[in-house]
C-alpha cells in the first residue's frame, strides 16, 4: 500500500498530463489521479470529481490532494468537510501543483507514509530551477 496523490484543476487536460508526469517519474505502483474540470467537460472543479479520485486513490495508506487556484482549493476543503471518521485520511497539500504533484508521488513511492509525502510537496514550494 501507498498513499495516493490526487491533482486538483480547473483544467481536466493540465490535471491529467500532471498526474501522467508524476506516475512517469514515481512509477506504476503509485495511484496519482487528476480531477480536472466539470463533468460536462469545461473548466471548473466538480466534488464529485474529486470524491471519486479520492476512493479510487486511496490504498489505505491516505490520500494528498494537491490543487491549482481558487475553486479547486475551495471544492476541496468542502469535500475534506464531508469526511467523517470511515473515510480515508485526506489531507490538502500547499505546494504547486506540478511540482508538488512529482515530490508527492517520488516519496510515496518509496513507501513514505502521508506526513512524508505532504512534507516532500510542501518543499516543492521553495525548489528554485536557477
Amino acid at each position: 500500500m501507498t498513499v495516493g496523490i490526487v491533482l486538483v484543476s480547473h483544467s481536466a487536460n493540465l490535471a491529467e498530463a500532471a498526474a501522467e508526469l508524476a506516475r512517469e517519474l514515481a512509477g506504476p505502483s503509485t495511484a496519482v489521479l487528476a480531477a480536472g474540470g466539470t463533468e460536462d467537460g469545461r473548466f471548473g472543479t466538480s466534488i464529485d470529481k474529486i470524491e471519486a479520485a479520492v476512493s479510487g486513490a486511496d490504498s489505505g495508506d491516505g490520500v494528498a490532494i494537491l490543487m491549482d487556484v481558487g475553486s479547486a482549493v475551495l471544492t476541496s476543503k468542502a469535500l475534506l468537510a464531508e469526511l467523517d471518521d470511515d473515510d480515508p485520511d485526506v489531507r490538502l497539500v500547499d505546494a504547486p501543483l506540478v511540482e508538488g504533484a512529482i515530490a508527492a508521488a517520488v516519496t510515496a513511492s518509496t513507501g513514505q507514509d502521508l506526513d512524508a509525502v505532504v512534507a516532500a510537496a510542501e518543499q516543492a514550494r521553495g525548489m528554485h530551477k536557477l
